[in-house]
């Protein structure tokens, strides 16, 4: 029997942008926390990332069938099949030679410029998260996971249906981390800002579970 693999598509920002998440977490009670012994679970540096598509469980036999769909869907979203059919169509008379394909070249989308920026709460109690938002070409990351999701539908591939919520989850606290402190924590990253970042490739990541998880890299595709 073939055994299964938990999967997942991500984006990773840089360092720069890792290091100041970083240095703010350890300003926020919850570092302090951390620092006194305390398990809130803060996230490893590391797996700091943002989910675009979780697929759970999937045979690892389909792994080539994943790496081919993931391919498929950063094609498509490098080239929107609306944008092909107008790159395929003749010139105007009006226009000089090469500029139709100077227009089309245009429409080819690049990587989002992404920022770190607010923050809030999944749960409540026991099953508190704490997150930072992102801000910038949002409705860009949008599209790509719209995209990612539809070619693994059309692969008959699993993956979670519920909506894309971009996000880095600092910690799992639960319930370890007293109110007060949790709400001074979300006041602080109201106001977070983190420095700029283009969105340059999409990781195919495998993921093994544990009080501290661990990623695997398997693939990744440039954006």
């Amino acid at each position: 029997m073939d055994a299964d693999v938990r999967l997942f598509v991500a984006l990773y920002p840089p360092p720069e942008a890792l290091d100041d998440i970083v240095a703010q977490t350890n300003r926020l009670r919850i570092g302090a926390a951390a620092d006194a012994g305390i398990n809130v679970r803060l996230a490893a540096p590391s797996t700091l990332h943002v989910t675009v598509a979780f697929l759970g469980e999937v045979p690892d036999d389909r792994l080539p069938t994943v790496e081919e769909t993931l391919a498929r869907a950063v094609e498509a979203w490098h080239h929107p099949p609306a944008r092909r059919r107008r790159a395929t169509t003749a010139a105007s008379p009006a226009e000089q030679p090469g500029q139709h394909a100077e227009r089309a070249l245009s429409d080819v989308r690049t990587a989002p410029r992404l920022q770190l920026g607010g923050g809030g709460r999944f749960g409540r109690g026991r099953f508190t998260v704490l997150w930072v938002g992102l801000l910038g070409e949002v409705d860009a990351l949008h599209r790509l996971g719209a995209t990612v999701r539809r070619e693994l539908r059309r692969s008959r591939l699993p993956f979670d249906f519920r909506p894309l919520r971009p996000h880095l989850t600092l910690a799992r606290p639960g319930d370890r981390l007293d109110p007060e402190s949790l709400a001074e924590d979300l006041r602080t990253l109201d106001g977070y800002l983190g420095p700029s970042w283009p969105a340059t490739e999409l990781v195919l990541m495998r993921s093994h579970l544990g009080p501290r998880p661990t990623y695997d890299r398997l693939a990744a595709w440039p954006l």
